[in-house]
């Protein structure tokens, strides 16, 4: 019987996306489940393991009703998901803890230490990961510390993938992309590092098992697959994290060709053909497959800061926007349209949830800086969107030290979406952005993943059918040259305020955290 689909499951920070695509890459449903984030304190980020586990089966179900999609002709269902977090589970592979996330920073305390006195230069230049709070590895240091009880009595450490499959199929693996991330991964063995592991207190065997990204696993318990629409055999393709699956779905794999994704978060990322760290310890390298790594830089605060600025500045402005009829992002972005490039000399660092790359520093606070009796709200809101492209900047400079210069930006995340955010980028970049058919990069990449797996492809070739350039954006040059000052004053203002990020960061532990 003909198996003529294949589906996506991409687990992000705040929704679980599932995409139903045909053999030709076209995508014939899509659904999202949203959750929230726990913020409960400045430096804690954590969301509900089961909570999650229940988005991606509805979003499977979803897709396979809205397509009216037979068990059978499903090819594969294949996954995506964010990196870096972290669940302690008993025996019976039960949460004991909420699934912290990327965006926690309670272990900041230990990066000065890891670095300097714990070896940590060494471990990142065998891990790949950046000694940062996002890490699990210093995620386990807080929890070996401050949760003692808790830490002795899990059976396994685990990341929200690795439990969406335990409750699938009770087994825990990890594929080698999510592993390459959690700074507890060897590169060159694809083998838990034993001075990484040692160094946090935790046994191999309370690790999943690594397995390649291709790795499937098959037979659903017969109340799932009813539940899904799936037939029980329908193989389950481990697949990999959502970056270098968006690099794969943008078709950004060749010299020059970076791939920006903004969602919640963003990150700049290339590709090369074997591991490679930077001795200045500034980018990530995370594994795809034998021969293809991503290499590259993560930023905490991309979409996020939009959702910020509408929930946080400009409500009546969103409830404007929405009286009009028109989406709230769409009103506040043409409201930003009609300040000029540079927010008129405005501009705003933002660092609310600290910074990975290229700082990596969990103490970076949000900022305002130039601002004037002269300035608006809107000028606030556009200042925020350059905001984030300056942090895109920092972060294609130091990828352009380790793989050479820009010859076009591949646009994916929800950012791309918005014509004005894509202009906006390449005004400040100097670079070409093309934006591809799909914007959903990351489904697109696990569903050739997947295609790869179950062997209906040889290589990833194909993505060149899947994947074209729907149009591109030239550089602005009056609006380049405006933003090539600012973003040397941007850094400036960073680095002349790392000191009294520190103590400001100190002073918010202090009276707010317990």
């Amino acid at each position: 019987m003909l198996k003529p689909y294949i589906i996506a499951a991409d687990i992000g920070t705040t929704s679980a996306k599932t995409l139903l695509f045909d053999r030709e890459g076209r995508i014939l449903a899509s659904h999202a489940v949203e959750y929230p984030l726990h913020t409960p304190k400045p430096d804690m980020a954590e969301q509900d393991p089961e909570q999650i586990f229940q988005a991606v089966l509805t979003g499977i179900q979803a897709v396979v009703r809205q397509a009216s999609v037979l068990p059978g002709q499903v090819m594969c269902v294949s996954f995506s998901s964010a990196m870096h977090s972290l669940i302690a589970v008993d025996e019976a592979l039960r949460p004991l803890t909420p699934c912290i996330t990327w965006a926690d920073n309670r272990s900041a305390g230990y990066v000065k230490p890891v670095k300097e006195q714990l070896n940590g230069h060494e471990i990142y230049m065998r891990t790949g990961t950046p000694i940062h709070p996002m890490s699990p590895l210093l995620k386990l240091l807080w929890f070996r510390d401050h949760r003692p009880e808790l830490f002795a009595a899990a059976y396994k450490f685990i990341g929200i993938k690795e439990y969406v499959f335990a409750r699938l199929f009770g087994e825990c693996v990890i594929d080698h992309s999510l592993a390459s991330a959690t700074g507890l991964f060897n590169l060159r063995s694809l083998d838990w590092d034993s001075e990484a592991t040692a160094l946090c207190g935790v046994r191999r065997e309370q690790l999943s098992r690594p397995v390649p990204t291709t790795h499937v696993m098959q037979g659903l318990r017969a109340e799932d697959a009813a539940r899904l629409g799936l037939a029980a055999d329908t193989p389950f393709v481990v697949g990999a994290s959502d970056g270098v699956l968006a690099n794969l779905g943008a078709g950004a794999f060749e010299p020059g060709i970076y791939s920006v994704t903004i969602g919640t978060s963003g990150a700049v990322r290339g590709v090369v053909r074997e591991p490679v760290t930077d001795p200045k310890g500034r980018l990530f390298c995370y594994a795809l497959k034998e021969d293809f790594w991503v290499v590259g830089g993560a930023i905490n605060n991309g979409g996020i800061m939009f959702r910020w600025v509408r929930d946080q500045l400009a409500t009546a402005e969103a409830e404007e926007g929405r009286r009009r009829g028109m989406d709230p992002y769409e009103y506040l972005t043409a409201l930003a349209a009609e300040v000029p490039h540079g927010s008129d000399g405005l501009l705003f660092l933002p660092l609310l949830a600290g910074e990975r790359a290229p700082y990596w520093n969990a103490n970076a606070r949000g900022v305002f800086f130039g601002l004037s009796l002269y300035h608006q709200k809107k000028h606030m809101i556009r200042s925020v969107l350059e905001g984030v492209m300056y942090r895109i900047h920092t972060v294609v400079d130091a990828l352009e030290e380790l793989s050479g210069p820009t010859r076009e930006i591949r646009a994916s995340g929800g950012f791309a979406r918005s014509p004005f955010w894509l202009q906006m980028m390449s005004d400040v970049l100097g670079s070409p952005v093309a934006v591809p058919n799909t914007i959903e990069g990351s489904g697109a990449g696990a569903a050739l993943l997947g295609m790869l797996a179950v062997g209906e492809i040889r290589d990833f070739s194909s993505v060149h059918n899947w994947v074209q350039v729907r149009h591109t954006l030239q550089t602005d040059l009056k609006a380049f040259e405006v933003y090539r000052q600012l973003t040397t004053i941007y850094s400036r203002v960073y680095h002349q305020l790392k000191d009294e990020f520190d103590a400001i960061a100190a002073f918010q532990q202090q009276h707010t955290l317990s």
